[in-house]
């Protein structure tokens, strides 16, 4: 396979009362506290459309992740067998891209609360795409 390489720049950071890896759920419907994503001014304008109660995805960059994980016990449980990676949605991978439904709580300025965000503080935030 033919390697491209590319970047990505972060347009957002997650402010969350989840600060360890360890501390957050694996889904955030199982219990993930409500969170504010801050967006950089920059690309503050692109909100407009957005309102209270809209569903979205919220992609992250898991920064802190294991890039070389190829196969892994789901849900960090070895009562499971050995499974790969791209068939659990574990944060290490080899791109290492969360995926996180939520709904708009509130949003203000360049500021978006909401719900069931399992990604901890700081979590890079690379894009918001909205439920059709």
């Amino acid at each position: 396979m033919k390697e491209i390489n590319f970047s990505i720049t972060p347009i957002g950071y997650v402010e969350s009362p989840i600060t360890k890896r360890e501390d957050a759920p694996s889904q955030g419907d199982e219990g993930a506290p409500d969170a504010w994503i801050t967006l950089d001014k920059k690309v503050a304008e692109g909100l407009d459309g957005l309102q209270v109660g809209d569903k979205m995805i919220v992609l992250t960059w898991f920064h802190q992740s294991k890039r070389d994980v190829l196969k892994l016990h789901p849900r960090w449980d070895k009562n499971n067998p050995l499974t790969g990676v791209f068939a659990t949605r574990s944060p290490d991978r080899p791109n290492p891209i969360g995926l996180h439904p939520v709904t708009i709580l509130e949003i203000k300025d360049n500021k978006i609360k909401v719900s069931n965000l399992e990604a901890i503080h700081g979590t890079p935030v690379i894009d918001l795409k909205p439920v059709i």
